[in-house]
């Protein structure tokens, strides 16, 4: 039996008017989830524990089973093992985003957070543009690595653990009170601002109508992690397929193979049957067990605000992603189990996070259900499947029985 997870980060969300009041998920093309559904247990799933932030490191930790109470202990530290940082048990790592403030001729803690990934940034311009920071403020103390896209991180050595605002929860507001109390982190903020606000890059971007990368926002702190293994835990050996360095880091962190997929950028526009072949070529081909495949497109939509392209990210996950994969699995002959799901809703209202139950499909390809319902919010709540520890999500996939009733 081979176990497959397809992950549409941010995916859920809330009725909107201007979908005639259907959410997102509802409203989308989708005919390979309408099918599959027929077939599959469709529920709800509590992925974010009540204490603790819904974002996207708690909940996909989760998701793989691991109990984020125990293990978490800070995002960036999760994707500094992506990028290969060595982290001491003195660091404290930071999310390091590159973010678009506003640039009117105003002091620097009256600007408003425009845009937390810069118009989804290339990690190749970005890389330019931090290397120009990083010649002003890295030393022993502050050191930066380069990631993805607007992604990136810095180490903190003999840091703390200081509370920060993760950008995409303010996206529009004024920055004075989402700023870090901590003084040097501040500096750095308002220093990365001068180097980069007139760099050639931004530059061109502005030329080009793109929102310039202006600036260096920090959040996320945390320590070194500690996550078992996998496939100790599981008996299955894993593969994670993702564009992003967090997703990468969990990977690296339990053990798991991570799949390096050409063109696979995070945004809308990423290699989506890239990813697809490179779970199915692990699963058929190279001895795994256990595939994830993150896709990070509908929550950047739904942080952007644009109810027509999370529309379209989801379209694009059902007919570029799920469908494929199911369609090979089942033309290799091989036995397998697929888990559809987001890790949170990102709705587009709010433009950020919330920390509700999120719809999950559950398909096996050697006993299918039969039941007249469709993969949603609305029908996976009228089901009356709910999971409220969403870290057991995966004992319940990994032994998973149907009754082949009509409903």
């Amino acid at each position: 039996m081979k176990y497959i997870v397809i992950l549409g980060d941010g995916m859920a969300d809330e009725p909107i008017p201007a979908l005639e009041g259907k959410t997102p998920l509802e409203y989308a093309a989708t005919p390979n989830l309408d099918r599959l559904s027929k077939l599959s247990e469709i529920g709800m799933v509590h992925t974010v524990p009540d204490d603790m932030s819904p974002g996207s490191d708690i909940a996909n930790l989760a998701v793989l089973g691991y109990d984020p109470q125990k293990y978490y202990s800070g995002r960036s530290p999760l994707e500094a093992l992506s990028i290969g940082v060595d982290m001491k048990e003195t660091d404290v790592a930071l999310r390091c985003n590159i973010v678009t403030l506003s640039e009117e001729d105003v002091p620097f803690e009256e600007r408003v957070i425009i845009d937390h990934s810069s118009d989804e940034i290339s990690t190749e311009d970005a890389a330019v543009l931090l290397k120009e920071v990083m010649k002003e403020l890295a030393n022993e103390t502050y050191q930066f690595y380069v990631g993805t896209s607007y992604r990136h991180c810095m180490i903190w050595n003999g840091g703390s653990v200081v509370k920060l605002t993760a950008p995409h929860d303010v996206l529009g507001s004024v920055i004075r009170e989402h700023l870090p109390e901590e003084q040097i982190l501040l500096d750095m903020m308002k220093r990365s601002f001068d180097i980069l606000k007139d760099h050639p890059i931004n530059v061109k971007r502005r030329e080009a109508g793109l929102h310039p990368a202006n600036c260096c926002w920090f959040w996320g702190a945390g320590t070194k992690p500690t996550l078992s293994s996998f496939e100790e835990k599981t008996g299955k050996r894993g593969m994670m397929v993702s564009a992003v360095d967090l997703l990468k880091g969990i990977a690296v962190g339990a053990g798991m193979g991570v799949a390096l997929v050409e063109g696979a950028n995070g945004g809308l526009n990423t290699n989506y049957e890239g990813k697809a072949d490179a779970a199915v070529k692990a699963l058929t081909e190279d001895g795994y067990d256990f595939a994830y495949i993150h896709v990070e497109a509908p929550d950047e939509m739904g942080h952007q605000g644009s109810v027509e392209r999370k529309v379209q990210a989801i379209g694009y996950l059902d007919s570029r992603v799920i469908g494929p994969v199911a369609e090979k699995l089942a033309a290799s002959g091989v036995d397998y189990r697929m888990l559809v799901l987001p890790d949170h809703p990102t709705p587009i209202r709010v433009r950020t996070h919330t920390r509700a139950a999120v719809p999950y499909l559950l398909y096996d390809s050697t006993c299918p259900a039969r039941h007249d319902w469709n993969y949603n919010e609305k029908e996976a709540a009228a089901s009356g499947e709910l999971v409220l520890q969403g870290h057991k999500l995966l004992d319940k996939f990994l032994q998973l029985t149907y009754d082949d009733t009509i409903v």
